[in-house]
């Protein structure tokens, strides 16, 4: 989870590394990748449901980091900022591939499914399950949620990625999305209904 409210010393070692980013620090910039290699490479995974586009474009997010840093005004975390530009590429992306999905009729739902079985990724959405003998149902079940997700449409996925996996604050989603705090509530609330009722024929299934 990533709080809006930081403590002081955080704070200071956020300004003095965008210090050093904006001075054209290349070991700076080594270390903000190592902080935030993991976080990039998730959200674009669950964003783009694809390992391969997922690591394309974590890569393009940190050049674009880097030729962009000076622009940084710091008037949010680096992390929210990094987040608005990792999401941004994404929908792009996304845009991207629907364009070309429909002169090559591939349809996105065959590449986000494509690579997804079994794979580890920041942050799981199922909660951790200590038993061993409901490991393998456990994640089974992850990977189901993570399907259902990636059926979602771009504005419920990312909302649903942005809050109930990566549990950034409302205030950090706003600027992120650039949407008012209302609208990301009723949407988010949208989305979670949405995504509710997907997941009930598994649910049931469960139960009996």
């Amino acid at each position: 989870m990533l709080p809006m409210k930081v403590s002081t010393s955080s704070s200071v070692l956020e300004k003095r590394l965008v210090r050093a980013l904006k001075r054209g620090d290349p070991a700076a910039f080594e270390r903000l990748v190592r902080l935030h290699q993991d976080r990039v490479y998730g959200l674009c995974l669950r964003m783009m449901g694809n390992t391969a586009e997922a690591e394309d474009i974590a890569q393009e997010v940190f050049f674009t980091i880097f030729n962009s840093i000076t622009r940084f005004r710091e008037e949010s975390l680096l992390s929210t900022w990094i987040y608005r530009i990792t999401r941004n590429h994404c929908l792009n992306r996304l845009k991207f591939l629907k364009r070309r999905a429909y002169q090559r009729r591939q349809s996105l739902e065959d590449t986000h499914q494509a690579d997804l079985a079994g794979e580890n990724i920041h942050q799981p959405v199922a909660s951790d399950v200590p038993r061993p003998d409901r490991l393998v149902e456990a994640k089974q079940m992850e990977t189901i949620i993570q399907e259902q997700i990636n059926k979602l449409s771009e504005e419920h996925r990312e909302l649903i990625i942005l809050r109930d996996i990566e549990h950034l604050s409302y205030e950090e989603i706003q600027t992120i999305t650039g949407l008012a705090g209302g609208t990301v509530k009723s949407r988010l609330h949208r989305a979670r209904m949405e995504l509710a009722r997907m997941m009930a024929p598994f649910l049931t299934d469960k139960s009996e």
